[in-house]
This record gives structure tokens, sequence and C-alpha cells, in this order.
């Protein structure tokens, strides 16, 4: 039987420097990577009604080496039985026997995974003396971002925003007490601030799951490093148009950051934006074919922007790197 790793063991595997490395590794590596499988799940108790959930299936492998594979499952419904409406595991296997090796908590990985995949891209995108971060959301990825990019920029201030100042005040006392070591301006922002707030950072990273534009492309200030996580749907938007039009942009994959996400999509749909103004992705920054911000015109005002959906390579990355770790802990 695989051994399963809990989300707190994971945690502690996957160092942040060790897996933004991970995840470089793996878009220059040879993958299997096909498309996610989408399957809805029907209500037991009533045909006619809409499903009760949703399952994902999304796999990955290396031939000869590694076979990993993530379930999620998507249940609204939960919420009334006090029960998370998420739940997901990751499973890797060797790539020769097919044997499973370990499997871990699904949550955990996509939440490390996709922090550390905007760290990467920031690494090439945001100035090298980028000090000033501010975050858009209260939950658990928004609290990662803040740990991976401290692991790639000399960042000395942080602000967090959310839509409900309760739960950013929350993070801002829970990253308090995390970083009280470093010397870091650790505060929250209030919700009528965010303008200010945009225009005074050196990087603004979104992980909020909004359906209305939040940053507005008149706020942002020359050499400001855009990231967008949240939007995952064309009815999801984290941005304005004009920020779109503003912005050097930049995607994770370009089948899934133009085919999904509403902040590329409806700037497509005004005719303001198309596939041809991506200037790379991550498969060309970190195989060296495009150089990020230093190969743009006017790199140090330029406005750069990453929109990420998440990729199954980069679940595959993490899960490896977890696997090994656990592997030299125990010798």
């Amino acid at each position: 039987m695989s051994q399963y790793v809990s989300a707190e063991k994971l945690s502690s595997l996957l160092k942040w420097p060790k897996l933004i490395q991970a995840i470089k590794d793996i878009f220059c590596a040879t993958i299997e990577c096909p498309p996610r499988l989408h399957y809805s799940i029907a209500n037991a108790s009533d045909s006619t009604a809409p499903p009760a959930g949703t399952m994902l299936i999304m796999p990955a492998w290396i031939p000869g080496k590694f076979i990993g594979v993530k379930q999620v499952n998507v249940f609204p419904g939960n919420s009334q039985l006090g029960l998370p409406g998420l739940s997901s595991q990751y499973l890797l296997s060797d790539g020769l026997t097919g044997m499973h090796l370990v499997q871990l908590d699904g949550n955990e990985l996509t939440g490390r995974r996709t922090a550390a995949a905007s760290a990467l891209a920031a690494s090439f995108l945001a100035r090298e003396d980028a000090s000033s971060l501010l975050i858009l959301g209260a939950g658990k990825i928004a609290e990662k971002l803040v740990h991976a990019y401290l692991a790639i920029r000399p960042i000395r201030r942080i602000r967090i925003w959310n839509h409900r100042l309760a739960s950013g005040e929350r993070l801002t006392l829970k990253l308090q007490e995390q970083l009280k070591d470093r010397e870091l301006d650790i505060a929250c922002v209030p919700e009528e601030s965010l303008a200010q707030a945009v225009g005074e950072a050196d990087i603004v990273s979104a992980a909020t799951l909004s359906n209305k534009p939040l940053i507005q492309g008149n706020w942002l200030t020359e050499g400001t490093h855009v990231d967008l996580v949240g939007a995952f749907t064309p009815a999801m938007r984290e941005t304005d148009t004009d920020c779109i039009r503003l912005a050097e942009v930049f995607v994770d994959t370009r089948t899934g950051a133009l085919s999904e996400p509403g902040d590329l999509l409806t700037p497509m749909k005004e005719g303001v934006f198309s596939a041809n103004d991506v200037h790379a992705d991550l498969f060309d920054l970190c195989r060296g074919t495009h150089r990020g911000r230093s190969q743009l015109e006017n790199a140090d005002q330029a406005i750069t922007l990453f929109k990420s959906v998440g990729d199954s390579r980069e679940d595959l990355a993490a899960a490896i790197l977890a696997y090994n770790s656990l592997q030299n802990t125990a010798e």
C-alpha cells in the first residue's frame, strides 16, 4: 500500500526555492500531459436536479519515470453538511512498473504549486529590486503567495486586501506571527484604499474568486508586475480591459490561459487583445527562448502581467519533489 502524505507533512517537504526550481525544470522536460477530464456527478435523490458535483481528473507522466494523477471532487452542497466543498488527492506511481508510490493531499499540493508557479514567472517578469507586494485575497493560496514571493525578491513591505476586511486582518496577523523574525512591514488595506495600494506596489498578486474586475489599469504605475491567479472561467475577472491593454502579457500555458479565464477572454471578445499579444508562456521563459522583462522595450518602465490557470505538469513536479524529499528523510 502506498504511503499517505498529509497537508502538514507536505508543506514541510515542499520548500519554496526547491519547488520553484522543480516547476522550472519540468517546463523544460518531455512530459505527457493530456487535457483534464471533466465529469458531472448526478444527484442520486433527484435525477431532474442539477448535478450534485463535479469530478476532475488531471493526469501527467514522464515516460519511464513517474506517472501522476490528481482527482478533484467539487460538491457545493457539502456546506450544508458542514463539509468542505472541494476534496482533492494526488497519486504518484512508478513510471516503469506502474506501482503506486505515494498519495498526497491534493489541496495542499495545488496551493503550493500554484504559488510557486507565480513566483517562478515573477523571477523573469518582476523588477529585480521589487520590494513592495500587494496580495488581493485572504485564502490559503494568498498566504502561500507571500511566502513564495519572499523566496525570489527582496520583499520588505506587504499589504493584504480582501473584500471582507475581517478575513484580511486575520491573514495579516497570521503572517505577522509567521514572519516575526524578519524585518517586514505587513499591514491590511481597507477596501476603499485598494487603488492607492495598487499604485504603491511593485508586485500585485490577485488570488480571488471575483467575477468583476478588481484591479484597474489606470491605477498601475510604471514597472509594476501583475500576477493573476484566481479567475479560471469566462465569467471570472480580476482586472479590467484597460489593464490588459496596458500590460505586456505572459501566461503559464497558451492552451489554458487563452481558453478559460475572463481576464483574457473578455478583452479578446472586445477586440483589444489577441493570442498574438502574448509575449511568452512558461515553456518559453523556462527554456530561455524569451528572457522576460529584460527582453522588453523600456524594460524598467514596462508593466508586466502573468495570467495562470494551472497545469498538471506543475502538480507532477511538486509530487515528485515531495516523494524524493520523503525518501531522503527516510534514509
